[in-house]
């Protein structure tokens, strides 16, 4: 496992709250350190963005609170800026009334969940906390693409072709005609295909290839 790997699973996800009303900022801050969830509070989407483009922090294990109407950059504009720079992490809109249907709109594009002000505490944190649990479940899936990839890097140019030909649905013996090798030869080769990529079925084998090929 890899030293980023490591550090994901063994640190604790982190709430980026952005807004520029610093008494939102006081209050929801106190409310996450209540319950014991770490976060980091912005006063505009600028300094999110500075701090997320410097890698200040772990860009995939937590969450983003965003206010959509904030000057200069709004959080929409934000939700943009950040799906353009691969961000992965979940985003919970907080929204005034006259905002819904932008709201809604940014829900469209990936945000996990809107909130209207003035929101209950306790909706707030089940917004977080289900945001939290999305990326949890993202990260899970994505770690596991990451060492599907190393596995098969590892693997030799004619392992490779002839896992190409078993995705495709191609039996042996004509895997052996294309490459103009013995069936024996495509079956030894198989068997190693399958230790290096640690399955114990064909069907676990092209699914993992699949998922894998699906995030790229």
């Amino acid at each position: 496992m890899q030293k980023d790997q490591i550090k994901h699973l063994s640190s604790p996800p982190m709430v980026h709250v952005v807004d520029d009303d610093e008494a939102v900022l006081d209050s929801v801050g106190m409310l996450l350190d209540s319950i014991g969830l770490v976060n980091t509070c912005y006063k505009d989407v600028q300094l999110f963005l500075d701090a997320y483009s410097e890698a200040s922090f772990d860009k995939n294990n937590g969450c983003i609170l965003l206010d959509i109407r904030m000057p200069f950059i709004s959080g929409i504009e934000c939700q943009h800026r950040l799906e353009k720079m691969g961000c992965r992490m979940p985003i919970v809109f907080v929204t005034g009334h006259g905002d819904v249907p932008t709201a809604v709109e940014a829900m469209k594009n990936g945000a996990t969940e809107f909130i209207q002000k003035p929101f209950r505490e306790q909706v707030l944190i089940d917004a977080i906390q289900k945001a939290l649990q999305v990326n949890q479940r993202d990260q899970k899936r994505l770690d596991k693409v990451e060492q599907t990839q190393t596995k098969l890097a590892s693997l030799a140019h004619r392992e490779t072709q002839i896992l190409n030909a078993i995705v495709t649905g191609k039996a042996n013996k004509v895997i052996a005609v294309e490459l103009n090798l013995s069936q024996r030869t495509i079956e030894v080769h198989r068997a190693h295909v399958m230790e290096k990529m640690e399955v114990k079925s064909l069907a676990e084998l092209v699914k993992m290839v699949i998922d894998a090929s699906s995030t790229e």
